[in-house]
Formats: C-alpha cells, sequence, structure tokens
C-alpha cells in the first residue's frame, strides 16, 4: 500500500520528511562567474536566503538576482551589527551569536516543514563566508550539501593577469584583522600572500608590508569581476578610498623582475637557521632569506635555506670565515640584498662575529648590516633535555683553533668554582680529539661524579641523539663537532618520570648556605 504524498508550497514531499539545505557560493561577483550548479540549485529552491547589513542591501542576492523568481520565498538574514558597536550584553560577538542563532532558527523552520533552501554566499560559501555560520548550526540535523564557488583570491589572481603560486611556493591567506605585528611575520615569512578584509584595515596592513620589506611587491585588488574594480600598486592606494571587499595580493615571486639596485643601496643581513631546517627558522629569518639576492655561507648550513629561483648561491668551506665575510660585503656595495647564513645563532661562536669584523673596515663602513637571531645549539639540547639552564649558566668553545687551550682552562675552572651551568660548545672533531677528557677530568676536581651531563647531538636533525649520563662516565669516544655538551652544576636535577622519560632540570632558587 503506498504511503499518500502532501504537498508543501507546490513541492510534493514525503510526509514527515524534511527539506535540503544548500550553501551556495555565487563566486567573487559576475553573475557569469557562477557555477551551473548553483543556477540549478537557486531554481529548484523553495526558499532563497542572504545576508545583508542593516540597509537591506544584500550583495549576494544581487549577483543571483537573474535567477530570483517571483514565487521564491525570501528570507533577508540582516546583520544587527556590522562593525559599529553595540550595547549587546555580549558584546560584539555576543550580538552575533545571538543573530546566527536566530537565523537558522528561521531557516530551520522552512527545512522542518519540507521545503528546501538555498542560502547564497558571495565568494565559496566555507571561505571566511556568512554561511558557514548557518551550517555550523544545521548541517547535522539536515540534509546538506555546499556548492563551490569562485573566490576572490581566485578572481584577484586574474584580474592582476600574473600567477598567485607556482612551483613549490607556499600562498598565505591571512585576514586584515589580525594584529599587525602577527600580520607582519607572516608575510615576511610567505611566498605569496593575499590579505582580506581591507577597509578599515588598509593602514595597519599597509603598515605590516612595509615592516615585511614587502610593499614594493603588493598589488591592490578593489570589487574583482564588479561594478567598480580597481587594480593597482598597494604602496599608491589612498586608504581613505578602501572598501571592505579589497585585497591585498602578493602574486608569485618566481620569474618576478627583481628590482634594479644602484650601488650603496645594498645590505648584508646574518641569520641564524638553528640547530637543523625549517622548523627552526624564525618567521624574520625566513623572510630575510626569501628577499636576498645572494645567498652566502657554509655549504652545510646553505643546504638548510629553501632554493628559490633568480637567487645566487654561495656556498664555500666552514673555515673561511672572514673571506666569506667579505665576499658578502662586497657584493652589497654593489648594491646586492645578501644573507649570510649560519647555523644555531649567528652571534654565538658563529658568522655574525666575522662579518662585523670585516664590516669595522673602513673600506665597508657604510654598508648596513643587519643579524638577525636563531635558536642556539645550547637551547635547542636543554629544550630537549628539559630546562638544564634554568639558572645561571656560562657558554664555552672547547675549540682551541682560536685560543690556546691554557685559556679555555682557565675559564672551565672558574665556573667549576662558581658552580655554574657549562653549555660547552665544539667539544671535539676528527683533528680535535682529547679536549673532552681534559675538560672532564679537570671538571672532576670540583664536580661530583653524579653530575650530569648532557649530550646532544644533531638536535632537530633526522641523527638527533639526547641523552644524559654522570660526569664521571662522559666517553670522549661518544663526542664529535655535531654534539653540544651540557654540564650541570651542583644543584642541578636529573630524574626519571612515570613515563620512562629521563628529565634534567635545574632548579631557579639556589641554597642560601
Amino acid at each position: 500500500m503506498s504511503v499518500p504524498e502532501q504537498q508543501h508550497d507546490g513541492k510534493t514531499e514525503e510526509p514527515g520528511s524534511t527539506g535540503r539545505l544548500y550553501g551556495v557560493g555565487l563566486g567573487p561577483g559576475d553573475p557569469a562567474l557562477m557555477t551551473v550548479r548553483a543556477v540549478q540549485i537557486i531554481g529548484e529552491a523553495d526558499v532563497v536566503a542572504y545576508h545583508s547589513a542593516r540597509h537591506g542591501r544584500s550583495i549576494a542576492r544581487s549577483i543571483a538576482a537573474q535567477y530570483i523568481r517571483a514565487d521564491h520565498i525570501e528570507e533577508a538574514l540582516v546583520y544587527p551589527v556590522t562593525t559599529e558597536t553595540t550595547d549587546h550584553p555580549g558584546g560584539y560577538r555576543g550580538a552575533l551569536d545571538e543573530f546566527y542563532a536566530e537565523a537558522a532558527a528561521r531557516l530551520a523552520v522552512h527545512l522542518d516543514a519540507g521545503r528546501t533552501v538555498a542560502v547564497l554566499a558571495e565568494g565559496d560559501p566555507l571561505f571566511y563566508g556568512s554561511y558557514q555560520h548557518m551550517h555550523k548550526r544545521l548541517a547535522d540535523r539536515y540534509d546538506t550539501e555546499v556548492i563551490p564557488g569562485v573566490t576572490s583570491v581566485s578572481a584577484a589572481a586574474a584580474r592582476l593577469g600574473t600567477p598567485l603560486v607556482e612551483a613549490e611556493e607556499v600562498l598565505t591567506i591571512l585576514p586584515g584583522t589580525l594584529p599587525e605585528e602577527e600580520l607582519t611575520a607572516r608575510l615576511a615569512a610567505t611566498d605569496s600572500a593575499v590579505v582580506m578584509k581591507l577597509g578599515r584595515t588598509f593602514p595597519t596592513v599597509r603598515r605590516a608590508f612595509e615592516a615585511s620589506g614587502r610593499l614594493s611587491e603588493a598589488r591592490y585588488v578593489e570589487r574583482a569581476t564588479m561594478a567598480g574594480e580597481r587594480t593597482g600598486h598597494l604602496a599608491d592606494t589612498d586608504a581613505d578610498s578602501v572598501p571592505y571587499f579589497a585585497v591585498a595580493v602578493l602574486p608569485s615571486r618566481i620569474d618576478a623582475p627583481r628590482p634594479e639596485r644602484a650601488p650603496g643601496s645594498g645590505e648584508v643581513v646574518v641569520v641564524g637557521t638553528g640547530p637543523a631546517g625549517p622548523l627552526w627558522l624564525t618567521p624574520e629569518t625566513r623572510g630575510a632569506l626569501a628577499a636576498a639576492d645572494d645567498v652566502v655561507g657554509y655549504t652545510t648550513y646553505l643546504d638548510r635555506v629553501p632554493v628559490r629561483p633568480g637567487q645566487r648561491r654561495h656556498g664555500s668551506d666552514n673555515k673561511v670565515e672572514s673571506e666569506r665575510a667579505e665576499f658578502a660585503l662586497d657584493l652589497a656595495r654593489r648594491g646586492h640584498r645578501v644573507a649570510v647564513v649560519s647555523g644555531g645563532d649567528p652571534g654565538v661562536f658563529a658568522m655574525a662575529t666575522a662579518v662585523l669584523e670585516v664590516a669595522s673596515q673602513e673600506a665597508y663602513a657604510d654598508i648596513p648590516v643587519r643579524v638577525l637571531p636563531g635558536v642556539t645549539a645550547a637551547n635547542a639540547a636543554a629544550a630537549r633535555a628539559g630546562a638544564p639552564l634554568g639558572h645561571d649558566y656560562a657558554t664555552l668553545s672547547l675549540s682551541d683553533r682560536l685560543k690556546p687551550w691554557e685559556v679555555i682552562a682557565a675559564r672551565l675552572r672558574a665556573a667549576a668554582e662558581a658552580d655554574l651551568v657549562m653549555a660547552l660548545y665544539n667539544p671535539g672533531s676528527r683533528t680535535r680529539t682529547w679536549q673532552v677528557g681534559k675538560a672532564r677530568d679537570l671538571l672532576l676536581e670540583h664536580r661530583s661524579p653524579d653530575t650530569p651531563v648532557v649530550l646532544g647531538r644533531d638536535v632537530g636533525g633526522p641523527a638527533e641523539s639526547v641523552r644524559t649520563v654522570r660526569l664521571a662516565d662522559l666517553d670522549p669516544a661518544e663526542v664529535d663537532m655535531r654534539t653540544i655538551l651540557i654540564v650541570g652544576s651542583s644543584q642541578t636535577r636529573w630524574v626519571r618520570r612515570g613515563d620512562g622519560r629521563q628529565i634534567v632540570w635545574t632548579p631557579r632558587r639556589y641554597p642560601e648556605d
């Protein structure tokens, strides 16, 4: 026996069935860029819903206007606030949350009645779209389909007529409402970017582009594919003229012309790459590396830096630091932006000193030199072990290539007598095999044999090994140039926790006696 059908506003539905919810992406503004599926769904829907500000005009409705029938039920979801202040007890966010709940409830009435509801959304429904707030509140209760649309990001790139990303480049999408420092860091660190939601945020966004060194590359697109479309360079855009529906674009750097720089306009930036790969780079360092015309460094550290088209790389041996520094400064004198790469932090037994020594010569006195910090080997190994550097500590190099062993021994004694934790760099190499044993024996004159010693090797790298041994058991044969040693003080603790992990820490409080 068949079940009788019921009528709902001209639509035939099974008894007790609910309607279907559609999030319909309309594209960036030109109705011709709507998808065939979007047009189909609007034509079949019982209810067409769209968001608008209190003035009642809806961009979404205007895009789809030619497909809205006279017999469509229209639901205008009018925001109580957009950018203005509100006296709602929950503030701006509270007012919006209440609105979204009420709007979802209105749509649910139609869905419960068996009507098909199409919620119109500019661009793509789930890309910074108002529809997503309906989706989160209704999709778990009703049959739902999202119709993707062309985003303003794709439209902006198309209108600029320039590639957005190519090959291994990374695209970052940012809301202009982020804090200025956050915007600056992310713009400095990425290859390509699009910043959305301009309008009143434009002055902040422009400052972020300038602070990140990317302003000259940035383009501006307003109302892409819509009436009143405008494109240009971000640096030339009047802040008072920028609407909300505008984006800032950093296009692909591949094949983009590098600016001609006059002699004297170059600079040298000494950057720390941390102890290993990309995870240890700071956003500031990423930005400096990406902006460089030339990258100079010891080949092992240079290999950590991504290869970028059009960028020149100059690798050399580890023992020619002064020559490398002079080479970099000569390039800068000819107008090049030069990044000198260094492992760890460039100011800790690394390239910053070598560059500054050469830069202090009269011939290079007018060349700007900046030093950008990196994660040091000591900090990286300490973090893996726990917190052995939690109190006062001394950092020493055991290499006697640039200073006599007598000086190293005297400093070891002084640090040991002061009961300082010690981070020992450059403990050994193929040609230096006896220093670790000498240092161990010297420290045993002042420290307990049970003093914990952290051996951190290749921290952050594929062969990472971090373990702790007693000072008396420190074996020089287990130490090489890729190892850093952290020797505890009399207060450093060494325990095995319930999960089996061994941790080392030095208390911040030192006993008065």
